[in-house]
């Protein structure tokens, strides 16, 4: 299945596995995390989904480069990147009592311009797991346009998802949006709240929502859809995450769109 919106799980910490819950009580069915003990409790996110039915779950985790990690690494350093990858990745099957995921994303080119000879590395040990069948999509995450449109060029197995954090200041991402459209590659976005709290404080937002009784965070998730994103949240409020779920329930009109599309200028 591809997910309409993903319940993201960094910077929980020990309440991890509580909020997994309680989102999957909301009517999450899509979950993201990462190998990264720095900002993610993966082993929590799998203790909250035992007992789903694996096959009504999304998984996606993450391989991350030792410069995003604290000590607590899931992988030898000393290793190639083609063993870390391994390392990792049954590291994460471990924490999540599963024998494959729906999604597995490079967490960030290994420097922020540019693509290195480890990325090439790390993706082709990528691409062996989706030969495997253990990883059944592959995606790159905090990528900037010029080095997506690199590792496309080099790609065996075609990209499937981008998840980027969003800002309203750069047209929500527009570069990146426009090479994942040419390249049938969705976008998740990330941070649609808390990377644009200055903008979204503008009237025509709570305008929008006062006229479908939605909150405006509803607003924005939805706006997010209907431009062709798969949205991110994490809230750790319950109400939130019924209310964020709403968005499937309402429709922008064209001119709502536009507004919020372009409301940094």
């Amino acid at each position: 299945m591809t997910p309409r919106f993903i319940y993201g799980t960094a910077w929980k910490e020990d309440r991890t596995e509580a909020l997994v819950r309680l989102a999957l009580d909301a009517g999450f069915r899509a979950i993201d995390t990462a190998n990264q003990r720095k900002h993610y409790f993966e082993a929590g996110v799998g203790a909250a989904i035992q007992g789903m039915p694996r096959g009504e779950l999304w998984l996606q985790s993450k391989f991350t480069y030792a410069r995003g990690q604290d000590h607590r690494l899931p992988y030898d350093p000393a290793a190639s990147f083609t063993d870390q990858v391994k390392q990792s990745f049954a590291s994460s099957l471990e924490h999540l009592h599963t024998d494959y995921l729906d999604s597995y994303v490079l967490h960030g080119p290994e420097l922020n311009r540019g693509l290195t000879a480890g990325d090439l590395e790390v993706w082709r040990a990528m691409e062996a797991l989706h030969a495997s069948g253990h990883a059944k999509q592959l995606g790159v995450s905090n990528v900037e346009a010029e080095q997506l449109a690199k590792l496309v060029a080099v790609t065996k197995v075609p990209i499937a998802f981008v998840q980027n954090r969003c800002y309203a200041s750069e047209g929500w991402d527009a570069d990146v949006r426009a090479l994942c459209r040419e390249h049938g590659i969705l976008y998740q976005g990330f941070s649609l709240l808390t990377a644009n709290r200055r903008e979204l404080q503008r009237p025509l937002v709570d305008d929008i929502a006062l006229r479908l009784g939605v909150p405006r965070e509803t607003v924005v998730f939805r706006f997010a859809m209907q431009v062709g994103m798969i949205p991110l949240t994490g809230t750790s409020n319950p109400q939130h995450m019924r209310d964020d779920l709403r968005a499937d329930e309402i429709t922008l009109t064209d001119a709502d769109v536009h507004a919020i599309e372009t409301i940094a200028r």
